[in-house]
């Protein structure tokens, strides 16, 4: 058992540091695509040459970090088969349908279009390579959509029966796999904070030429063209993220809950503006939760159900079986003490099928496949040893929410800024201030992005399938020292992968520096 929790753990660890690590890529093409985009539709309005070259240099950085996020998105589908086979086996004919089309359609759509973009100005006509940078863009958006999809059906299971002849569950209904309502709102949610950072990354790189005095009339058209781009994405973005709330308060409500640091829920739940959780606090010890808090009355209960006087429950409410029903007001439920029971005796009717299908008993396998019907909804609780394991880490949960929310706020004021100053203030755009806040905002983002992905990820735990299958359950058999020796590879190789992006996208703005890149001459 302890070897068992400890290749969790490790493999736990190992799937988060790929993709923490990948999706430092990702929404960086997904930004830096649309905005090459649009930068050469111009260009191929105005048949101006400064817009070619700001295209190219754009683009150059685009592709290096292309490069970069395909060499770890591999490793991280490969990931499921070697250390969550399990899992892969439990869900395989759902979960790898959609990334099965993510890289036999758009991948290869973003991948052949790509080189287009790259070698084929003095090859195919403008129109046609416009119409490349742009498929290019749509094959991001597409790859994005379809890893998406597979992921929100982890937190959203559905479009799927268990079959206990084949011991996994199958697709019935692939519409309703691909257009989760969970689904479309994270794919544009998603794809949206994608071209929020991109711009942030053109801006910040715009700022540090401005800082360095070079290519001036450069880094203010980027500047332009970018922050408009990410004023768009940030506010789309909070207005997907509402959408967001509003699912995960109905699918998801302990992540809600965790999300709040709520343990005890109201109707007209306030929301925690800013607060510091007692790191003391026990589920039932009744003490209240925060040290200190500033709340939104009435805030939870409106943007969880759009309504200000909903039921919103807390950690304590959902253990014991009470929830918010489809008119805002509480409703009761199986509390997480049945849910347990009712995992077990699924998991006990399966044992039966099997036995009786091994005995080729019929009758039995009918009765015990009904059996398995009734209470399949909650198998995964039947890991549980305790109510206590369906509790997600809540301190983790909670603050990573609140780096995001309040990091999209300052990214709001900063677009604004931005394109105040480019349009009626242009000479303060080289203002040192505003350059200082353009470079550090680069971080800024990432941190954002970052902390979305904990909150979405961490704040399911325990579940890797939401209630049907739990993290320890859906590990590999392998030693855990095997995965340890691959974590730390990874590290090594990660650490080697980030440091060779970031110097060559380094070098090639230093060499961008020294020369007029409008005039395409060496200063």
């Amino acid at each position: 058992m302890n070897d068992l929790l400890s290749t969790v753990d490790w493999s736990r660890g190992q799937f988060a540091l790929t993709a923490m690590v990948h999706w430092l890529f990702v929404p960086l093409t997904i930004g830096l695509s649309l905005i090459v985009a649009i930068m050469e539709s111009i260009y191929l309005k105005t048949k101006a040459e400064r817009w070619k070259r700001l295209t190219k240099f754009w683009m150059l950085l685009f592709g290096i970090n292309f490069a970069c996020g395909v060499a770890t998105g591999i490793i991280l589908e490969f990931e499921f088969g070697t250390n969550w086979s399990n899992y892969s086996w439990f869900v395989g004919d759902i979960f790898g349908a959609p990334l099965a089309i993510e890289g036999i359609a758009a991948f290869f759509l973003e991948s052949t279009f790509i080189a287009v973009m790259f070698f084929g100005w003095k090859r195919v006509s403008p129109r046609f390579h416009l119409l490349s940078t742009w498929l290019t863009s749509v094959g991001v958006c597409l790859s994005a959509y379809w890893i998406l999809v597979a992921n929100a059906w982890m937190q959203y299971p559905v479009g799927m029966e268990f079959d206990p002849a084949q011991m996994r569950n199958v697709m019935v209904s692939f519409t309703d796999v691909a257009l989760s309502p969970v689904a479309v709102n994270k794919f544009f949610h998603t794809v949206l904070s994608g071209w929020v950072l991109g711009a942030v990354f053109v801006v910040g790189v715009s700022c540090w030429f401005i800082w360095k005095k070079s290519n001036l009339e450069f880094a203010k058209d980027s500047m332009k063209i970018a922050s408009w781009v990410g004023l768009a994405g940030i506010v789309l973005t909070m207005w997907t993220g509402d959408g967001s709330a509003v699912e995960v308060s109905k699918v998801q409500p302990m992540k809600l809950a965790a999300m709040e640091g709520l343990y005890d829920g109201s109707c007209g739940q306030s929301l925690v503006g800013f607060g510091i959780l007692d790191p003391s606090k026990e589920r039932t010890d009744g003490k209240n939760p925060m040290l200190m808090e500033v709340s939104i009355p009435n805030g939870l209960s409106l943007l969880a159900r759009h309504d200000p006087d909903a039921f919103i429950p807390g950690i304590n409410d959902l253990i014991e079986g009470r929830e918010t029903g489809p008119d805002g007001s509480m409703a009761t439920t199986l509390s997480y003490a049945e849910r347990i029971q009712a995992g077990k005796r699924a998991q006990e009717a399966l044992r039966r099928y099997d036995a009786a299908s091994y005995a080729g008993d019929t009758a039995g396998m009918e009765a015990a496949t009904e059996a398995l019907k009734a209470d399949f909804k909650y198998f995964g609780y039947g890991y549980l040893d305790s109510v206590d394991e369906a509790i997600p880490p809540v301190a983790l949960t909670f603050y990573a929410f609140r780096v995001m929310v309040m990091a999209g706020g300052y990214l709001l004021l900063f677009f604004f800024v931005t394109l105040f100053l480019s349009y009626r203030k242009p000479r303060h755009l080289e203002s040192r201030w505003l350059v200082f806040f353009g470079i550090i905002t680069i971080p800024v983002v990432w941190i954002a992005s970052e902390a979305g992905w904990i909150v979405a990820e961490m704040g399911r735990q325990p579940w890797v399938i939401e209630s049907l299958l739990p993290t320890r359950a859906a590990v590999s058999a392998i030693p855990s020292g095997s995965v340890q020796l691959t974590f730390w590879m990874f590290v090594v190789v990660f650490a080697g992968l980030l440091t060779a992006e970031i110097s060559i996208m380094c070098r090639e703005i230093a060499k961008a520096s020294r020369r007029d890149i409008l005039a395409g001459e060496e200063a």
